[in-house]
C-alpha cells in the first residue's frame, strides 16, 4: 500500500505546476495523476487551467492524491502545495510562482541557477529547492521538458513507483508517437538521476508564504468613467522572453545579405534596421540586431535565411540576450 509522507486538513498531498504552453505541463499532470491512482493505488484528481491555449501563455496543473478511502470532493485549484514543480525560471519575472507553500515544501525548478540564487530570487527562508536543467536534457535528447521534469518529481515523490511512469510513458505514446517512447524514458530516467537537492533550515520560526490571487486591475469598481482605455496595450510593453524555451537566434553581421527574408517570417517584429548608404552611395536598409525582449525563441528567422547569417544556438544564463539585445526605436523614444 502506498503511503502519503504528509497531507492537509483534508487529508490530501497536494503539487502544483507551473509552466508556459508549449512546455507539456498539461499532459505531464495528466500523466502523473494517471500513474498516481492506476499505478500506485491511490485516490486523486488532476486539472490544468490557463487562458488562451497557445505557446507562451500562463499554465498551472493541479494534482491532489489521498488515501484511497477518502472521497475527493474538493476540486479547486490548489493553494497551499507540499510540491511545487516551476518548468521555466524565467516565470519568476511576472507570476508568484512559490505562492501559498508550507515552510517545509519542496520546489522543483527547470533552471541552470544554484539552489542558494534561487533561494534569494524566490524569496524562500526554509524547505528544500531541488534544481534540474530540463531543457538542457529535452534538447538533448529530442523530447520535450515535462518528461524530465517527471523523472525530477519521481525522486522527490519518492512514495510513487518510478517504473510504473515509465510503464505510464511507453502507453501514452506507443500508439501515437511510437519513435518517442525510449527518447522519453531515458528524458525521464536523466530527470531522475541527475536532479540536484538542497534543504535549508529555518533560522527561526517560518510563517507559510501567503497564497495571492491575481487580481482585475480594472473592474466594475475600479474601470475609469465611460470605459475609457488608459492604457492600451502594445508590445512596447510586452517581455516576451519568458516564452523561449531554450534556444535563441544569434546573428552574424558578416554574413548577413539584408534580404529581410528573416524579418517576414518573424511574428514578433523581433528585427531592428537602420537606414544607411550601400557601396553605391544609394540609401538602403540594413539589419542592426534583434531585440531579445520580443523574441520568443520560435526559431522561425533561422529557417529561413538563405545564407546562415542567423543560427540556432542554447540560450545559457549568461546574459547574452540582454547585452546583445538591439532596442527598437519606439523603446529609445518613449525612455
Amino acid at each position: 500500500m502506498t503511503i502519503l509522507p504528509k497531507v492537509n486538513e483534508l487529508g490530501f498531498f497536494e503539487i502544483r505546476l507551473e509552466s508556459i504552453g508549449g512546455l507539456g505541463a498539461n499532459l505531464a499532470g495528466k500523466m502523473l495523476s494517471e500513474d498516481g491512482v492506476v499505478g500506485n493505488g491511490l485516490n486523486g484528481v488532476g486539472f490544468s487551467s490557463y487562458g488562451s491555449e497557445k505557446k507562451g501563455s500562463p499554465v498551472k496543473a493541479h494534482i491532489r492524491f489521498c488515501d484511497p478511502h477518502i472521497n475527493i470532493r474538493d476540486n479547486t485549484p490548489i493553494e497551499r502545495p507540499h510540491v511545487v514543480g516551476i518548468f521555466h525560471d524565467a516565470l519568476f519575472k511576472t507570476l508568484h510562482c512559490t505562492s501559498g507553500i508550507y515552510p517545509d515544501s519542496t520546489v522543483l525548478v527547470n533552471t541552470q541557477k544554484s539552489p542558494d540564487i534561487l533561494k534569494n530570487i524566490m524569496s524562500i527562508e526554509s524547505g528544500t529547492i531541488a534544481v534540474i536543467d530540463a531543457t538542457g536534457i529535452a534538447l538533448e535528447e529530442g523530447t520535450k521538458v515535462n518528461t524530465a521534469m517527471l523523472g525530477s518529481l519521481y525522486r522527490i515523490l519518492d512514495f510513487l513507483d518510478a517504473d510504473s511512469m515509465r510503464n505510464t510513458i511507453r502507453r501514452t505514446f506507443e500508439h501515437k508517437y511510437p519513435h518517442l517512447v525510449e527518447p522519453n524514458i531515458r528524458t525521464f530516467d536523466r530527470g531522475f538521476h541527475e536532479v540536484q537537492f538542497k534543504t535549508f533550515a529555518p533560522q527561526e520560526a517560518v510563517q507559510p508564504i501567503p497564497f495571492t490571487r491575481e487580481e482585475p486591475k480594472l473592474g466594475y469598481q475600479t474601470q475609469p468613467i465611460g470605459g475609457t482605455v488608459i492604457n492600451p496595450g502594445n508590445s512596447i510593453l510586452k517581455d516576451l522572453s519568458i516564452s523561449r524555451a531554450g534556444m535563441l537566434p544569434h546573428f552574424h553581421d558578416d554574413k548577413c545579405i539584408n534580404c529581410a527574408a528573416c524579418d517576414t517570417v518573424c511574428p514578433d517584429f523581433c528585427f531592428v534596421w537602420e537606414e544607411k548608404e550601400d557601396k553605391r552611395g544609394r540609401p538602403q536598409m540594413f539589419l542592426k540586431g534583434i531585440d531579445y525582449q520580443y523574441c520568443k525563441g520560435c526559431l522561425k528567422c533561422v529557417h529561413a535565411c538563405p545564407v546562415e547569417a542567423l543560427s540556432s544556438e542554447r540560450e545559457y544564463d549568461d546574459g547574452f540576450a540582454e547585452s546583445n539585445r538591439v532596442p527598437h526605436l519606439f523603446d529609445l523614444v518613449t525612455k
